[in-house]
């Protein structure tokens, strides 16, 4: 996909991502390789069959482990290089991350759980209280704002953990799995609430899912599958 003319470079950009895994003498590549460009905006699916390394890619991109060679670029910065307090920085401005499980804080209300993150970056509660229950409704949750998370369902509680991971405006949206932990109809739902509420706040996103349904729904998707990293027919070819 082209960028859109806001910026010049990708939101995105994997460069050679290498990833070894090492027991005793066995040495196993996960991948080897790896490239990926993500325009802002753009929404791509990353598929691939369990085991396939998706959740390893994940955490490179967002900067949680390191490759064992390759460059990270996240809005043209290359972020390997950059000392830790440098990566969390970019992490928390940059970038919003969802799980297969929601780990909200238990003690607290919804609207207090995406509340947090923003005032950690140090906006005012007024404002981010707002926004907050700004994201609350658009995942149809304004009516569970004041709820703890044992009173909200799976997918509810998903809904939240969605909207927490938006509350700072990242650029880039990393997803592992955000919808495998539901029954099917309400993954549908979350998954589209997901997506609406990323086309409407012009995020770019990486999701991770092993739901070829879903990744139909998204601009593209690319494919782990035998350690390399497939985009295009290569994908219908493979899986």
């Amino acid at each position: 996909m082209a960028s859109d003319g806001a910026s010049e470079y990708p939101v995105l950009s994997l460069r050679g991502i290498t990833r070894i895994y090492r027991q005793g003498d066995e040495e196993l590549r996960i991948f080897e390789d790896a490239a990926l460009d993500i325009w802002a905006g753009e929404i791509v699916a990353l598929v691939g069959p369990s085991g396939s390394g998706k959740s390893s890619l994940l955490h490179i991109a967002g900067l949680l482990e390191a490759p064992d060679a390759g460059q990270v670029f996240i809005s043209g910065r290359d972020c390997i290089p950059l000392r830790d307090n440098l990566r969390t920085a970019v992490r928390r401005r940059e970038l919003g991350f969802v799980y297969q499980f929601h780990n909200l804080l238990p003690e607290f209300s919804a609207l207090e759980n995406v509340v947090l993150p923003q005032m950690i970056a140090g906006v005012p509660r007024k404002a981010a209280d707002e926004f907050a229950l700004y994201l609350l409704d658009r995942m149809g949750l304004a009516a569970r704002a004041t709820h703890r998370p044992a009173e909200l369902s799976g997918g509810e509680q998903q809904r939240v953990a969605i909207a927490r991971a938006l509350a700072n405006r990242p650029r880039l949206l990393l997803a592992d799995e955000p919808t495998g932990n539901l029954d099917p109809r309400t993954a549908r739902m979350v998954f589209n609430e997901l997506l609406e509420v990323c086309r409407t706040q012009g995020v770019a996103a990486l999701i991770a899912t092993h739901n070829l349904d879903l990744a139909t729904h998204m601009d593209r998707a690319v494919l782990l599958h035998e350690g390399r990293l497939l985009e295009g027919a290569d994908v219908a070819a493979h899986y």
